[in-house]
């Protein structure tokens, strides 16, 4: 890729069903492949740039002004940008936040994203609302002058997300520990498969030594550490194509260790325990679904990144098909009815779809991770963690 001061300023949007949009080149210059979503939040940009979720994804911003308050070293939820592209209409000119240490323009270039800026998104927000996610192309600098039907077919030719397993691409290659921050509880298992920053922080503040672990890690290496509980991260791709880590947390949940998961690890946890998953139309992407607690009755503004849900019987109690025993639904999606969560009722196990751990808010959900860490402790408290084993 070329740099973004001497390329070419035309860019084009294609998307797979052969609808071209054509704009200004932003960021980076050459040509970005991946599954076209929309995003609906108003802030947060660098939380979603920086998300893992969201790799091999072209992410189409729906509010109008993307860039406002720049790019720094704190809010970044993983070590670099994983959006396959990034699409707005009108990036910041100014940048105004005494936080910010850079443009985000500077940090799209420098992460070798390409993305597309002065076109309708509102527009392609309905395109995609109305055809569901689809494979898309940006095109700039030389790639913008290739004839449209070579995009087109450029574009055709990129991976589709059903079947596609994307952890091996944005797990850490090593095992690291995050330590306790208060009063000690114990070391919790985290198997990233794409996990936040955020996360970890959320979960250190609880009073687990986080020790976070390679996708390919295996129930031997996960109970050497001597865990007291376990957790699933976040993360892209289709559950459909992990069948290692559903047989894992299958292991897990046989060591009775209390179990968390989030958004991946909710879909992973929903196939452990039997149930099936499928791609929805368009997603869950932004800040502001609303989501009830089926136990409570409380409706929580939550955020969200997915592609996939679970395929479990809202409003009822039913067994495990995989032999887990008793399993509700425990939260649901107002806007469309899909499943948010699973609380496993003879085993210390629950998922959440969406994600408690925003950084970038709301923060109506954060009491999650004291209710995973109340579930460890009334384990701990019987003796029967795998300590003792």
């Amino acid at each position: 890729m070329t740099s973004a001061t001497t390329a070419p300023e035309t860019a084009v949007f294609v998307l797979e069903d052969g609808t071209r949009y054509t704009g200004r080149a932003y960021g980076a210059r050459g040509r970005s492949l991946g599954e076209a979503v929309f995003a609906t939040g108003m802030t947060g940009y660098q939380e979603t740039l920086t998300d893992p979720s969201y790799a091999g994804q072209i992410v189409l911003m729906t509010a109008p002004h993307i860039g406002n308050t720049g790019m720094n070293d704190e809010d970044l939820e993983s070590s670099r940008i994983w959006v396959a592209g990034f699409v707005v209409r009108d990036p910041s000119r100014v940048v105004s936040n005494f936080r910010s240490q850079r443009t985000l323009d500077d940090d799209l270039v420098a992460g070798d994203v390409v993305g597309i800026s002065g076109v309708d998104t509102r527009a392609i927000t309905r395109r995609l609302r109305d055809s569901g996610a689809m494979r898309s192309g940006i095109f700039s600098g030389t790639d913008a002058l290739l004839d449209a039907d070579e995009q087109l077919a450029i574009v055709r030719a990129g991976r589709d997300m059903r079947g596609l397993k994307l952890s091996d691409e944005v797990s850490t290659s090593e095992r690291y520990v995050v330590p306790a921050l208060g009063e000690k509880i114990g070391n919790l298992a985290v198997l990233d498969l794409g996990v936040k920053t955020s996360t970890l922080s959320y979960l250190s503040q609880r009073g687990f030594d986080v020790h976070v672990f390679p996708q390919s890690a295996t129930l031997a290496e996960i109970l050497a550490v001597e865990p007291v509980g376990a957790f699933y991260s976040n993360g892209p791709g289709d559950p459909g194509a992990s069948d290692d880590h559903v047989a894992l947390l299958q292991g897990i949940l046989r060591e009775g260790l209390p179990f968390f998961g989030i958004c991946f690890g909710n879909q992973l946890l929903g196939r452990a325990l039997g149930f099936g998953t499928y791609k929805l139309p368009f997603g869950h992407r932004g800040i502001n679904q609303p989501v009830v607690d089926n136990t409570t009755g409380r409706v929580e503004v939550t955020s969200h990144n997915h592609g996939f849900a679970v395929d479990a019987p809202i409003g009822e109690v039913t067994d495990s098909p995989a032999g887990f025993g008793r399993v509700e639904v425990s939260h649901v999606n107002l806007n469309d009815n899909v499943v948010e969560g699973l609380n496993a009722l003879d085993i210390p196990a629950f998922s959440v779809q969406y994600h408690p751990e925003a950084a970038a808010g709301p923060h109506d959900s954060n009491y999650l991770f004291d209710r995973f860490r109340d579930l460890v402790l009334a384990k701990v408290s019987t003796g029967s963690t795998s300590e003792d084993k």
